[in-house]
């Protein structure tokens, strides 16, 4: 990737004149001048894998730094990031209580099905938080990604949500699912003209006024289990509207011309992946969000590195050798497709000269360990952005079953939120800190 020079105080002006901004190389003296003025933003990523990693060969036994103890087979791939990277033993998602549910309450902690009176009640997801706090300044306050699996994700242990991210009701917040949205999502389209936007944003919220008339008209005749249903309807509606709204305030500023034609819309797999990883690089470095999501595809990178076993038969890898052979392999392609994520940030350039990389809090893991195990989940950090602490460790935390919220809480801190609770959590890790 190349380095992509994104001054805060003349992105928009260079983007207005012609949305050249991506095709610039990083220009060393304008980030100097700006450097005294203006410190680069933090930005958070979540990236999320759906099942877990084989136990054996995947997690590190002993505390202590990896270049000390070694990397496991599975961790390999990030050895050349091994003083980069933490991980964290011990952490278990209190929230959770179907190890099918997957990523429905990875980032939200919730018991989802332990609401009195509620047949599913999930809460606000980390991200969404952060994105209230960090994000009120770009055109998208976070960007939520997903992927469209072969099998519709039913066997990818991601659970039924829609992406990692959930609203402050508690609602699924729709992931972009395939690289060529995302594309569009960022870039420029040469076939949308300003009158086509407004059309478009006028026609939209025309529906939604008509959904809401007929809506609430309908509700009062209903049942109180059918009111819920309608209610969380209407809260997705919202949604929409506030996309609108943001959208249309964002109207007047052109997105960036693209650096690179448009993908295949076919594109899956371990090649999704790699590009999906690339263009978060430009979002954050554009400045276009703070805040990102990723649910991964399972099921289609196995079929794309020639496996014919779904994710879900996969997890019960200890019924055959072939199957152990297997998942080693896919645990591999998840180490390797993550450092080079993190190549892409220790290239990429921030406003000050920085590395992009040195502005970013990354977290990857998932919320199963190994088969269908809730506990000790995998938790591997990365990423400058959290100051006070210091990479290149495993730690294993002195308290079993340590609340995964808590580590949100730590990371949340770290990216410059006054908060003293979220979801379960009993405070911060301080293991992670100094």
């Amino acid at each position: 990737m190349s380095q992509f020079f994104t001054d805060s105080h003349s992105r928009r002006s260079f983007v207005r004149t012609g949305g050249a901004l991506l095709s610039l190389p990083f220009l060393e003296t304008f980030a100097t001048a700006s450097a005294a003025a203006v410190a680069p933003p933090k930005r958070v990523v979540f990236l999320g894998g759906g099942f877990g990693f084989t136990k054996d060969s995947f997690y590190p036994e002993k505390t202590g730094r990896f270049s000390e103890i070694g990397m496991t087979e599975g961790l390999k791939p990030l050895e050349r990031h091994q003083d980069d990277i933490t991980m964290v033993a011990n952490l278990t998602n209190h929230g959770a209580t179907d190890p099918h549910g997957g990523s429905v309450s990875y980032l939200t902690g919730a018991n989802v099905a332990g609401t009195p009176g509620k047949r599913f009640h999930n809460s606000i997801s980390c991200d969404q938080v952060l994105a209230k706090h960090i994000g009120q300044d770009t055109r998208y306050s976070s960007l939520t990604l997903s992927a469209k699996e072969v099998d519709g994700g039913q066997n990818s242990g991601h659970g039924k949500g829609l992406s990692l991210a959930w609203d402050d009701s508690g609602n699924p917040i729709p992931g972009i699912l395939r690289p060529i949205d995302l594309y569009y999502t960022l870039f420029a389209n040469p076939n949308d003209s300003r009158e086509e936007l407004d059309l478009r944003l006028k026609k939209k919220q025309s529906i939604l006024d008509v959904v809401r008339i007929n809506g609430s008209g309908m509700k009062r005749k209903l049942s109180k289990s059918d009111q819920e249903k309608l209610d969380e309807y209407f809260t997705g509606v919202r949604q929409v509207e506030q996309g609108l709204e943001r959208q249309a305030q964002w109207a007047d500023v052109p997105k960036p011309e693209a650096p690179f034609q448009e993908p295949s819309d076919g594109l899956t797999g371990e090649e999704a992946i790699h590009l999906m990883y690339d263009m978060i690089i430009i979002a954050l470095q554009t400045d276009a969000t703070r805040v990102v999501t990723y649910r991964q595809p399972v099921c289609d990178l196995l079929l794309g590195m020639g496996m014919t076993l779904k994710a879900h038969s996969l997890s019960h890898y200890g019924f055959s050798q072939p199957r152990i052979v297997a998942s080693r392999e896919r645990d591999r392609k998840c180490s390797e497709l993550f450092a080079h994520f993190l190549d892409r940030l220790k290239e990429a350039r921030d406003i000050d000269g920085s590395r992009l990389y040195d502005n970013c809090i990354v977290s990857y893991g998932t919320n199963l360990r190994s088969g269908h195990e809730l506990k000790n989940l995998p938790a591997i950090l990365s990423g400058g952005g959290a100051r006070n602490i210091q990479h290149g460790r495993h730690i294993i935390l002195p308290e079993e079953d340590t609340p995964l919220a808590n580590y949100w809480l730590t990371l949340m801190q770290e990216a410059g939120l006054s908060l003293d609770s979220f979801s379960h959590s009993t405070g911060v890790v301080p293991e992670l800190l100094g």
